[in-house]
């Protein structure tokens, strides 16, 4: 497969119903997965317009993996999703919430981005900020625990 038509099945594939796809072709393999944060593409060979050139292009395999929920003694506020922790609204603004801030039911302290879209995340009773447990720009999973917290 060229570098476009790569391009253009991963656009058709972001517009349509299809959650997962998997080619195979010679010894060129994609993986598309709209519930996973990280793409799997194994070595291929692309070639030019020309018959007689080939280049080999090498994918990175350092690929962000999601955080295993972790187990936390005490209360915790959890993702709701798979996806990506965002600390604050944007790069240029503060966190919504930071260590020791006293948090009411309600109120955004995150972030989690899924499938392009961002998810405020709300605490669900007043508590206090004890411990952020990830870090700005990391993949979550299903109720991994976000923050460490006490009711007030």
């Amino acid at each position: 497969m060229t570098f476009k038509e790569i391009k253009e099945l991963i656009e058709i594939f972001d517009e349509s119903n299809v959650a997962k796809l998997s080619i195979k072709e010679a010894d060129f393999k994609i993986e598309l997965d709209k519930n996973s944060t990280s793409v799997s593409v194994s070595p291929q060979v692309v070639t030019t317009p020309q018959p007689t050139q080939v280049q080999q292009v090498s994918t990175p395999t350092t690929t962000p993996t999601p955080s295993q929920p972790q187990e936390v003694s005490g209360e915790t506020i959890n993702s709701p999703m798979v996806g990506t922790f965002y600390e604050a609204p944007s790069p240029e603004s503060p966190a919504y919430v930071k260590v020791g801030d006293k948090v009411k039911a309600g109120q955004t302290v995150c972030i989690v981005e899924a499938m392009k879209i961002m998810n405020e995340i709300q605490a669900e009773f007043d508590c206090e900020i004890l411990e952020v447990l990830v870090e700005d720009g990391q993949a979550v999973e299903f109720d991994t625990p976000l923050f460490k917290v006490k009711r007030v």
